[in-house]
């Protein structure tokens, strides 16, 4: 981040490029109709990103270790007792009621 000194009258103000940026960016459009969609519909959103994301870059998305120690941890548990685990479809309707 880099910092701007701005002279404004007798005083000079320190300003961030990220500030100044951030100050004069307009509201886009996408913010606004985010905001329109249920708590399911946006977590749907995050998540389709997210995996748009991963699939462009996959390099650039680590787990640390403590994540990769946790999914170990719960695939030993599932392969102990199978029957602990809940199919995905119940899972997506519980989270998302409205979607076929």
């Amino acid at each position: 981040m880099r910092l701007l000194p701005i002279p404004i009258g007798s005083a000079t103000f320190t300003l961030t490029l990220a500030l100044i940026y951030i100050t004069s960016m307009p509201t886009p459009t996408a913010t606004i109709e985010y905001m329109k969609l249920s708590v399911s519909e946006r977590i749907q959103l995050v998540e389709d990103i997210w995996d748009s994301i991963a699939a462009e870059a996959p390099d650039t998305v680590e787990l640390s270790q403590a994540q990769k120690d946790e999914l170990h941890r719960r695939v030993a548990a599932h392969r102990v007792d199978p029957s602990t685990a809940i199919p995905w479809e119940q899972v997506r309707s519980k989270l998302f009621p409205n979607k076929p």
